[in-house]
């Protein structure tokens, strides 16, 4: 099926970036939020990050404009889904939250309407049922934030049709980002499967007095290369998601080793969500730039 008309429902970080690659790619693309606040929010961010593409020469003038026109924030779930070929969403990683929104969403669009959702860890087998025809269900990943991180997972459910796997596929190379197909369901995927794991390794260590964070995050950055370290990654992606994603997975599997650790539910219940709230692991400047613990103690 080729895609000509998208919706994007949820505008956080992470939506409104989905959204507003998509219209920059051609797409005709429209971005739901309920919170009127929220939904100027991302308007008037899709506006600067437009024009600072033009003035970055990333885009020319022209480009600018269409995209700008492409990218519609509507005010109703229906007007945003009407008539779309692809919905995608990025709301909260909860999966209660997912059958409600797939269902409402279900009964607004076209019988050929392939409905991706953007969530890190559940699969979409677990909300797929929300849907006349489950086939058309996937999980369609992108990381953050979507208008840099190329990657994008798409996951090949046992309920889900070629076609879908395949449509999907293809948006992701028209949008200019990269597509990895997950054959089969996994929690967390490719990615977070593996960022998984060392978080909660890194979490153990802080949790056991080992070291500090900082000291964990320079022995990853600079002795296994990877760009940022555990921590510094879960206060730019929110300790919040974290939190979320991991109380889920304990619903889930009832096992006490998938519970948060100690000192995510500390920083949770304090609101210290990372970067987004100004303090996480590391307290942020007016720049956004991190101040580590071994330079607050200078």
């Amino acid at each position: 099926m080729e895609v000509k008309k998208v919706a994007v429902v949820g505008a956080g970080t992470m939506g409104n970036g989905i959204a507003i690659q998509s219209a920059i790619s051609g797409f005709d693309t429209r971005c739901f939020v309920r919170k009127p606040e929220k939904r100027e929010k991302a308007k008037a961010y899709a506006e600067t990050y437009i024009a600072k593409q033009v003035k970055k020469e990333k885009i020319t003038q022209e480009q600018a404009d269409k995209a700008s026109s492409n990218l519609v924030y509507s005010d109703t779930l229906a007007d945003a889904v009407k008539d779309v070929d692809l919905v995608i969403e990025a709301v909260v990683d909860v999966l209660s939250v997912k059958q409600d929104i797939i269902a409402e969403i279900d009964a607004l669009t076209p019988d050929h309407t392939i409905f991706a959702s953007n969530s890190s860890y559940i699969v979409a087998s677990r909300f797929a049922d929300a849907a006349k025809d489950p086939s058309k269900v996937a999980n369609l990943h992108f990381f953050n934030p979507p208008l840099i991180m190329k990657l994008v997972e798409v996951v090949r459910g046992p309920h889900v049709s070629d076609d879908t796997v395949d449509t999907l596929v293809q948006y992701v190379k028209d949008i200019d980002h990269i597509p990895a197909t997950v054959n089969k369901e996994v929690y967390g995927f490719i990615v977070n499967r593996i960022f998984s794991a060392i978080t909660k390794e890194a979490c153990y260590i802080y949790d056991q007095d080992i070291a500090n964070y900082e000291d964990i995050d320079n022995a990853v950055k600079y002795a296994l290369n990877h760009p940022m370290g555990p921590f510094a990654l879960l206060d730019m992606t929110g300790i919040d998601l974290e939190y979320d994603v991991l109380t889920e997975k304990y619903k889930l599997t009832g096992d006490l080793a998938d519970k948060p650790s100690v000192t995510l539910v500390e920083h949770y219940a304090k609101g210290e969500y990372g970067l987004k709230t100004g303090l996480g692991f590391y307290k942020y400047d007016e720049n956004k730039k991190p101040i580590g613990q071994n330079e607050l103690k200078k």
